[in-house]
């Protein structure tokens, strides 16, 4: 196909020490590309020549950017809940660029409610599509990378997965439970030759605060809490201060680095609560440590 030459003859975003393995990764698969990140990532991947397999739940939504690039993208209806359509999505992949050099995890949503709030079909749905959904996609397209012994695996988590804010558990765990799959996902594919990187964002000027999904019965006991945080989501909506475009380059310019590092953090905001989770946690953990090291059997026992 016309795309797939010039995606992989032209210039790539990806190099580095192992610039003739990363020069072939041209073909990028991003879900979630509707809004936010996810535009901004694969609006920036194109315009650098690269092919891109283009998801939303809602193709019409990325039908300007596929029109703006007839040649180099390709606009899918992805819900990476269905089954069915994870299958056709990389199918259709495979078959126009001939393969997914790059998959990017973004696809997802938040959920507004107190831990005792929430409803079990809420959760479900939400885990079904911020955790479930992504592994799943990994695995579809782990066959054709382990067999070319080259790719990479992008994860988009949350810097909320360190600050853990107030309503907001049910999501961060969703991010955690990622994040930690990720982490050894990078492990056991480091010896054949994929990459994996794990992203945790601040507080970008994304549709996130309006795509909120939202509690079916608030509990007026969390009223000065949770619900100090709804209203809060109604007045933050379009005031981030993180810009996706720049947060597009940046995890590209970690792509190209010869050493991709395991976990890429952006923003001041996410850095911040990086540091002082670390921080904290560590002086707890530390607090405690001749209790810790007291759990083993007597020497000689």
């Amino acid at each position: 196909m016309p795309g797939s030459a010039i995606a992989r003859n032209g210039p790539s975003f990806l190099n580095g020490t192992n610039a003739g393995r990363l020069a072939r990764m041209a073909t990028w698969f991003i879900t979630g590309c509707s809004t936010g990140l996810g535009r901004a990532l694969a609006s920036t991947v194109l315009d650098g020549g690269e092919t891109v397999v283009l998801t939303a739940r809602d193709p019409t939504a990325i039908g300007d950017l596929a029109a703006s690039y007839p040649d180099t993208s390709l606009a899918l209806a992805l819900d990476v809940t269905d089954d069915a359509q994870r299958r056709k999505a990389v199918d259709s992949a495979v078959e126009r660029f001939g393969g997914i050099d790059v998959l990017v995890n973004n696809a997802g949503h938040g959920y507004r409610a107190a831990v005792e709030e929430a409803s079990d079909d809420q959760v479900q749905e939400l885990f079904a599509t911020n955790f479930l959904g992504p592994v799943a996609l990994i695995r579809e397209v782990l066959p054709s990378m382990r067999e070319r012994r080259t790719g990479m695996i992008v994860t988009i988590s949350s810097g909320g997965v360190r600050s853990c804010p107030i309503g907001a558990g049910h999501y961060v765990a969703t991010k955690a439970a990622l994040e930690a799959l990720t982490t050894s996902l990078g492990k056991e594919l480091k010896p054949l030759g994929i990459s994996v990187m794990t992203v945790e964002p601040g507080a970008f000027r994304t549709n996130y605060k309006r795509s909120l999904a939202q509690v079916r019965q608030a509990i007026d006991a969390y009223s000065g809490t949770v619900g100090v945080r709804r209203e809060e989501d109604l007045t933050e909506y379009d005031s981030q201060p993180g810009d996706p475009a720049r947060a597009a380059e940046a995890i590209i310019t970690a792509m190209r680095s010869p050493t991709p590092p395991r976990l890429l953090v952006l923003g001041p905001d996410a850095l911040d609560w990086f540091h002082r989770s670390v921080e904290e946690l560590s002086a707890d953990v530390d607090a405690w440590r001749h209790t810790s090291l007291g759990t083993s059997f007597p020497e000689g026992s």
